[in-house]
């Protein structure tokens, strides 16, 4: 009786770790570009002025042209997640609402902190830039020759990369 006891108490505490995990790792939703801007108005701003077409009506558009499209927190539709529509910095910087809660306590936080929370350097991993500008994209130099990928140089292109404030 008491060696079903310690089986069953080992079984319930692997559940609880196992549901632990699980939820830990889709902890992070998708908070929008405004949220961003609060600390970061200058990329903000420049960002803001690229140009961007609503591809929302499209579902075949969704996963390159809004943000986080079929991932937790991410858009789902335009009545339900409106301010996710439009590829924004979490398309590129990983959806954000954990590591922003750093970045909000403490402006000289550590970038490992941050970076173990979810938030992504594009710099650092085109991979994820191939997500969308990879051979599943009908605008591929292919089809023609404007649409070739230079990760380096669509690194500048795709908002001006001011310094931060504070280093990191």
């Amino acid at each position: 009786m008491n060696k079903f006891f310690t089986v069953v108490l080992a079984l319930v505490f692997i559940a609880v770790c196992s549901v632990v995990i699980v939820a830990d790792v889709h902890a992070a939703d998708y908070i929008g570009a405004k949220k961003c801007k609060a600390c970061h108005l200058k990329q903000y701003k420049a960002w803001e002025k690229t140009s961007s077409k609503d591809y929302t009506a499209d579902p075949n558009c969704l996963k390159c042209h809004t943000t986080g499209y079929g991932k937790p927190g991410g858009f789902t539709s335009l009545d339900e997640t409106p301010k996710l529509t439009g590829v924004q910095c979490e398309g590129c910087h990983g959806p954000g609402s954990e590591y922003v809660k750093i970045m909000k306590k403490d402006k000289k936080y550590k970038f490992a902190d941050v970076k173990a929370l979810g938030l992504i350097r594009p710099s650092e991993d085109e991979k994820g830039c191939m997500v969308c500008h990879g051979a599943d994209s009908p605008f591929t130099e292919k089809v023609d020759a404007r649409y070739k990928w230079e990760f380096k140089e669509r690194l500048e292109r795709t908002h001006k990369h001011f310094p931060l404030k504070y280093a990191h």
